[in-house]
């Protein structure tokens, strides 16, 4: 009951959805404009967020009016083109959202919740929005990144190799341990993010001190960045197309 009275009253609130998707990608040429399964690749995440029914607002926040072009035609707003400092390999990407609520809200009245929707997650659904919505009002946190849990592979196992091969485990002493005596960990992704927007206004960053994290399958939290994700995540559809 507790949850469903939240998810009330936060209907009430004004939630905005920012999506950044800057021109200059190296690894992977136009790649927010770069069909993927028919569509643009950002396509899939304005339609993830429209289907969520949470947000007053969506925006894409962008330095290029070809990807402002068609996030228009998918139904997001574009009412700026974002500065080229905001654009280039070194801004992080949070500062893009603070720039969003600065220039949609100057004031800091008009939302209290803001999303920060990476358009490179394309498999991310509109349930796992609201499912991490839901999460993030149950915590009351001023700050929720998206998390999914490592695979096969054991983080803990990790190892640095030096330029004559010798290798250096990260971790010594979990190096020893049996993978099933060591605890979880967990990877970002760059999914579904919330803060409050106050919060963000004021730590610039939702990587604060609180931050919670939830957690959401890694078939789901694809980050794509080059063409190996890429088939990935192709793969990923291809899967779930021939399960429905």
């Amino acid at each position: 009951m507790v949850a469903h009275s939240k998810m009330r009253e936060a209907s009430l609130l004004k939630c905005l959805a920012v999506i950044p998707a800057r021109s200059g990608s190296k690894r992977i040429a136009n790649k927010n404009t770069r069909l993927f399964y028919g569509k643009p690749l950002i396509a899939y995440t304005i339609e993830a967020a429209q289907a969520s029914n949470i947000f007053d607002r969506i925006i894409v926040s962008t330095d290029s009016e070809r990807i402002a072009e068609v996030a228009r035609q998918f139904g997001a707003e574009t009412p700026y083109l974002r500065d080229a400092s905001l654009a280039d390999d070194y801004a992080p990407v949070s500062l893009t959202t603070v720039d969003a609520l600065n220039k949609l809200d100057s004031k800091g009245t008009r939302y209290q919740y803001v999303a920060q929707l990476m358009a490179n997650c394309p498999l991310r659904t509109a349930a796992n929005i609201v499912d991490s919505y839901r999460q993030f009002l149950e915590l009351d946190a001023d700050a929720q990144i998206s998390v999914t849990r490592y695979g096969w592979l054991n983080p803990w196992w990790a190892m640095e190799r030096n330029k004559e091969f010798v290798l250096q485990p990260l971790f010594t002493e979990q190096l020893k341990r049996r993978s099933q005596d060591l605890p979880e960990l967990f990877c970002p992704t760059g999914a579904i993010w919330w803060a409050k927007a106050e919060t963000l206004r004021q730590k610039q960053t939702f990587h604060i001190e609180n931050r919670v994290g939830w957690e959401m399958p890694w078939q789901e939290a694809i980050d794509i960045d080059n063409e190996e994700e890429w088939q990935m995540a192709e793969f990923m559809v291809q899967l779930r197309l021939h399960q429905s």
